[in-house]
């Protein structure tokens, strides 16, 4: 994304709208910039801020005069006034900002939109963890923080390590250079985004060795780590395995999400309807 100077009039709205704080006003040249190595081309202040398109060089009049009688004369809030937001042709490796932190567009390599994957929210359907088997879900940034491949690198190296397999159709997983090491493409370790996802399953055994693994690598990154858990409930809907080593590891459980059978039969099929027999015949 890029901010046309010759539109802008240093209104500051979008300051406020950018979830990485990569947007300033420039005192030196009075008009607002993007910090290009903070921005994740999340396009929120592109598409977060109405445009009005007015004429630039009337409005930066018009903040002077009032400024000369101490009075003000701001847009709305949610408003750019002159449109001077200008998105880039992204070319790879920065392409890949955007795939993980604008949530309309979709992954190539999965079609699905946001960071692009469906995790386990699924599970009923797809049968990704089968019994015997947990996921995590190892969620790297967030809005205001955001995070570098080189981090996530770290992350999978380490659980590369300990033998666990990365889903397929994650799209951090597609990014790998080596399935077996966990090592990401070097040409976009540096690129930043506002979020990923790795995702891995292994058997319920190890639930506590890849805990500890995920908090020891925790300590060495400069972003925040969120660990998701997934696992099968037994015939009852009770899931007493995974969730006592959860707890002993000081978590308080919660269910964020419960699949109740979704895409599978549910109901007995109804019983034939046998014709009716006419009076005075025999079966």
């Amino acid at each position: 994304m890029q901010i046309n100077p010759n539109k802008c009039v240093a209104c500051g709205n979008c300051t406020y709208v950018c979830p990485m704080g990569a947007i300033y006003i420039d005192p030196a040249i009075k008009r607002a910039t993007i910090n290009r190595d903070e921005c994740v081309e999340c396009y929120s202040c592109f598409n977060g801020l109405s445009q009005e398109h007015l004429n630039p060089v009337i409005v930066r009049t018009m903040r002077k005069v009032f400024q000369m009688m101490r009075l003000r004369f701001d847009p709305e809030p949610d408003v750019c006034p002159t449109a001077a937001f200008e998105p880039d042709k992204l070319e790879w490796p920065r392409m890949v900002r955007r795939a993980f932190s604008d949530p309309r567009v979709p992954h190539e390599s999965t079609g699905v939109q946001g960071r692009g994957t469906e995790e386990v929210k699924t599970n009923d359907v797809s049968g990704r963890i089968k019994v015997g088997e947990v996921g995590f879900t190892v969620e790297f940034g967030r809005p205001g923080l955001g995070a570098r491949f080189h981090e996530i690198e770290r992350m999978s190296v380490a659980l590369a390590r300990l033998g666990v397999s990365f889903e397929k159709k994650n799209p951090v997983t597609s990014l790998m250079s080596d399935t077996a090491t966990g090592r990401i493409r070097e040409d976009i370790l540096n690129e930043k985004v506002l979020s990923a996802i790795l995702e891995i399953k292994t058997t319920v055994d190890r639930t506590e060795e890849i805990i500890r693994a995920i908090w020891e690598v925790e300590k060495q990154i400069d972003t925040v780590v969120t660990i998701g858990v997934g696992t099968r409930c037994d015939e009852q809907g009770d899931e007493n395995v995974v969730a006592p080593v959860l707890e002993r590891l000081g978590y308080k459980l919660q269910r964020a999400k419960t699949n109740t059978g979704l895409g599978k039969i549910s109901n007995e099929a109804a019983p034939a309807q046998q014709e009716p027999v006419p009076a005075g015949a025999s079966r």
